[in-house]
């Protein structure tokens, strides 16, 4: 099958199945890309997912331009970007064209009522697979925890986390690992 509509329908169907935004497709992006089809190792999905995150713009799509690129470079990008994308799109065009109708519905209010908690465990599931992955332990794990209440309770910028953590892991590689050898 060729690569470019094969690519581009698995990013569709994720884009279409994926409440909550970008986080909440890690798991299944993971599943199709490393697990069924096989274009990413699991070290490299890390990667990647640092690498789209550290990117501005919607990480969802960086995700996918960075897979597709790996598939096929330029081509490859558009192919998983307009799969990723097209699904939002529609579904936002077509919110907007019916939301009045909707709007006060109590069914629909409930819906999303319902959807909200689920959204929460489908980012909260990938969180917990990059902190294993990242190979946290009991020394390490203090890292994210500070990070993530810096960023909530004191107002950090995710920025100068970003910025603070790359600078300490190349002093730790650059100053620490070497004295050890």
């Amino acid at each position: 099958m060729n690569i470019y509509w094969e690519s581009f329908k698995t990013f569709f169907k994720i884009g279409i199945f994926t409440l909550g935004g970008g986080y909440a497709m890690i798991p299944l992006i993971e599943e199709e890309v490393v697990n069924k089809h096989r274009w990413v190792e699991k070290d490299e999905m890390l990667d990647l997912i640092a690498i789209a995150q550290s990117c501005p713009g919607v990480f969802a799509i960086n995700i996918a331009i960075f897979i597709g690129y790996k598939l096929r470079q330029e081509r490859g990008a558009i192919a998983t970007a307009l799969g990723t994308a097209l699904p939002s799109f529609l579904i936002i065009l077509a919110i907007a064209i019916f939301f009045k109708q909707f709007e006060d519905n109590r069914i629909v209010a409930a819906i999303f009522r319902g959807i909200r908690p689920a959204v929460v465990a489908l980012i909260a599931v990938p969180t917990f697979r990059l902190g294993q992955r990242a190979k946290l332990n009991k020394f390490t794990i203090w890292i994210p925890v500070v990070c993530a209440l810096l960023i909530w309770a004191l107002g950090v910028s995710p920025i100068y986390i970003i910025i603070a953590a790359g600078l300490a892991g190349y002093l730790y590689g650059r100053f620490y690992k070497a004295n050890k050898i």
